[in-house]
């Protein structure tokens, strides 16, 4: 069925032209790893680099003829630009005028500090972590960024409470605005239940576009929520983008304890300070009683800090209040600022901040300030 389906799909796509090589995008060879599943279609375009801005239209009009196709619930298409010859031996931050940044350019000029907030395994907390760590920069009068780098599996239109579908002026995608901070994720760009079935070279292309051709503008701060592990976002993220450094969040146990490890090792073998580490799920505090158990132990990350020789920037509890804060999609940070949960937080980004600062003060480079 879904190899009958493909078929239709890629005759459907012959008759979408490409307007600079007169061909089909078929017959051009532009077709990449297209994959039909339960009537959900994706696949890439693959256009040169210079052209990755002016191909929108095609991108859309190859995502239309596939939708028509009867049978097809979904069509998902991304661009994936490609540069033949090798990229300027000294990288820019800034891209051309009017086009977007080559292999060899870092993309996201304008943001003065770039953080990555990961994890080595899924399931700690990571998401909420960084979405609440978010809004407290912003509170503190920061403009800051949040981009959700977890193609798999997008968690901020659930986390923000909202599933508006962005605007667009010409080829540029307009961030969401939501509790004081500009969002992106593919999650705002496909239905909800679409899955991602994705090779790495689209799910890079992909995070590509969600920082190329989105319009961030300025900003203080850009918190980065990565998927677990350390695979392909991880690489395109310190690639091409200059992080200002990366923040491990785990669990207090043994396990856990284990793959952030493994994490706080891979940003340092590509070049990425490791700003600290947050033991998030520290210990379960009872909503009746207030009576506190380490379910999954405690002091885990406070302790594998010190041994790494990182900074440990504080610790978290497992609340039954910043779950169901989280699936309403609206922040603690935000909601109930007085708990105690909200000010361990705002305790966390206030040392991340200075954290930031210090680094840009050694550095030579630019200050993140309060406007």
């Amino acid at each position: 069925m879904s190899e009958g389906l493909e078929q239709q799909v890629r005759a459907a796509l012959r008759g979408v032209r490409d307007p600079v090589s007169g061909q089909d995008v078929v017959s051009a060879g532009m077709v990449d790893g297209l994959t039909v599943k339960a009537g959900m279609v994706q696949f890439a375009l693959q256009v040169p680099r210079e052209r990755a801005r002016e191909s929108e239209p095609l991108r859309a009009a190859a995502e239309r003829a596939a939708s028509g196709v009867p049978g097809v619930l979904s069509a998902t298409v991304v661009l994936t630009a490609h540069r033949a010859e090798p990229p300027p031996a000294a990288p820019s931050r800034k891209a051309p005028p009017g086009g977007t940044p080559g292999q060899g350019q870092m993309l996201l000029p304008d943001v003065a500090a770039i953080v990555a907030v990961a994890s080595g395994k899924g399931g700690v907390g990571k998401s909420t972590t960084a979405v609440n760590l978010a809004v407290a920069l912003a509170l503190q009068g920061l403009k800051v960024g949040l981009l959700d780098a977890d193609i798999y599996g997008p968690s901020l239109p659930q986390m923000l409470g909202t599933r508006e579908r962005p605007r667009t002026e010409g080829q540029r995608i307009i961030p969401l605005s939501r509790w004081g901070l500009k969002a992106m994720s593919i999650g705002f760009l496909v239905e909800e239940e679409t899955p991602m079935i994705w090779r790495g070279p689209m799910v890079m292309g992909a995070l590509e576009q969600l920082m190329g051709q989105v319009e961030w503008g300025t900003l203080d701060i850009m918190i980065v929520d990565m998927p677990p592990g350390t695979g392909d976002a991880q690489l395109t993220m310190s690639q091409r983008v200059p992080l200002a450094g990366a923040v491990i969040v785990s669990t207090p146990q043994d396990v856990a304890l284990l793959d952030a490890r493994r994490g706080v090792k891979m940003f340092e073998r590509v070049g990425v300070k490791v700003l600290g580490l947050i033991e998030n799920m520290a210990f379960f505090c009872c909503p009746n009683c207030g009576h506190q158990t380490d379910i999954f132990g405690h002091g885990g990350a406070k302790a594998e800090a010190a041994r790494l020789g990182v900074e440990f920037l504080g610790e978290l509890p497992l609340k039954l209040a910043i779950r169901e804060l989280a699936d309403a999609g609206t922040p603690i940070v935000a909601a109930r600022p007085e708990t105690p949960e909200a000010q361990a937080y705002q305790a966390i980004a206030t040392r991340l901040r200075e954290k930031l600062a210090e680094n840009a003060a050694a550095a030579g480079g630019p200050k993140i300030v309060i406007a």
